[in-house]
């Protein structure tokens, strides 16, 4: 099938595009971009107002399979991408069983090959059973396929573990992402610490216990000239070093989710459990400095961190709920109206974010729409507005605080391979 996306702002960070132009699609591959493109046999889209970009990648999801499929598979999280305009993401491995042998992994792979609609990565894990003790065999999860190792859900406390991944790591130029949070400190947390959860009689989890782990991280990745990516970052304290380090020459990225730059821990007070994170909402000074760290690339790139959960797992007390919430559907719009409309980011600053860069950082070769490149393409309307409706949600799970928000910014297209994917 051959589509040809007629009349729309053409944006493609890699490659500089930033202007009115034609898309041609054609098997499966980006044909042609200029002005006043014809085919014969193309399936027209006049998206005249919108934005043609690289589909977004997303390199913190959780997709729940193995193990937690009454929450999302890799089917349903497919089609949660999809409909927020994302064509690759980075699965964590924190399922049941974790991913931390080359024989996991590869029946995972087989579930992809099988449901999976978009482009689908594995992320392995550091340590064995995530227990923080052992490392994981680094080269054999490669071997199979895996982009990067993390043990996402879970803080590897241990510095002398954590130095032995990277001295296994540095040679290697593997990417490792940190789950910034030092659980002697957070144990028991569930919120952000001060006046608000004081009030609210509910245990706090400091700044402290993140950006701890971030400051070691650092220092570890320094030392074994290793590559060290921080995932959602929540705190002013941790832009501040992550900042620091870059100037020195450390090999770092970082990734902030749409929930941390959008909303506070104000939210907790109404008790409801789609603001219970890890990390926690933090202060609005938290906020802007996240803000500031994107806009000047200290933070690299928006990551959603979805994490789908059961109503009987959401809908109950707050302090026994679980953490976390859905993003994929929604990012696109949050960041618009968070960050393109707030000045911090132009639209090209945007599209790199969510697509160029996170493709980067994982070393796949997404994220740009070069001609003869698989057709990975997101259309959007960057100003119509549109209600988040619980129904209209197509992950399994429907937790968001958003559900019921006015929202701008939409897809209207999501190519995957150059199929029109819905």
């Amino acid at each position: 099938m051959k589509y040809l996306i007629k009349n729309s702002t053409v944006i493609d960070p890699k490659n500089n595009i930033n202007e009115v132009l034609d898309v041609l699609i054609s098997n499966g591959k980006i044909k042609q971009i200029g002005k006043n493109l014809k085919a014969l046999g193309a399936k027209t889209i006049n998206a005249k107002g919108m934005i043609t970009a690289p589909g977004f990648v997303d390199m913190h999801v959780h997709f729940r399979q193995p193990g937690f499929e009454y929450k999302e598979t890799i089917l349903s999280g497919s089609l949660s991408a999809i409909k927020g305009g994302v064509t690759s993401v980075a699965v964590m491995p924190n399922t049941n069983p974790v991913m931390d042998t080359s024989e996991r992994v590869e029946n995972l792979q087989k579930i992809i090959k099988k449901d999976g609609k978009i482009n689908v990565f594995v992320l392995g894990c550091i340590t064995r059973e995530q227990k923080g003790e052992n490392i994981t065999d680094f080269s054999k999860l490669k071997s199979v396929g895996c982009v990067g190792f993390t043990d996402d859900g879970h803080c590897v406390n241990s510095a002398k573990v954590m130095e032995k991944a990277f001295e296994k790591s540095g040679k290697r130029n593997l990417l490792f992402i940190s789950h910034a949070e030092d659980t002697s400190l957070s144990a028991g947390g569930v919120m952000n610490e001060g006046f608000i959860a004081d009030k609210l009689g509910l245990k706090g989890v400091s700044n402290e216990s993140e950006y701890k782990i971030v400051e070691r991280d650092i220092k570890l990745a320094k030392k074994h000239k290793a590559r060290i990516h921080i995932a959602h970052v929540s705190t002013k304290e941790s832009c501040e070093l992550i900042r620091k380090a870059k100037k020195q020459g450390v090999k770092i990225t970082a990734e902030a989710t749409p929930h941390h730059f959008t909303l506070t821990e104000k939210e907790c007070e109404s008790f409801n459990a789609n603001f219970k994170m890890a990390p926690p909402l933090r202060k609005q000074k938290d906020v802007d400095a996240i803000k500031k760290a994107i806009k000047d690339g200290t933070i690299n790139c928006i990551a959603t961190d979805h994490a789908p959960h059961a109503v009987h797992e959401k809908d109950i007390e707050f302090s026994n709920a679980m953490n976390g919430i859905i993003g994929l559907e929604t990012a696109l719009p949050l960041a618009i109206e968070n960050l393109v409309d707030t000045k911090h980011l132009n639209m090209m600053g945007l599209v790199c974010v969510m697509s160029y860069s996170p493709a980067q950082i994982l070393g796949v070769d997404k994220g740009h729409l070069t001609e003869g490149s698989e057709a990975d393409v997101v259309v959007f309307d960057p100003q119509e507005k549109w209600i988040y409706n619980k129904e209209d949600i197509v992950s399994k799970s429907k937790n968001s605080p958003f559900i019921g928000k006015e929202l701008k910014g939409k897809v209207k297209y999501t190519f995957v391979a150059g199929k029109l994917a819905s």
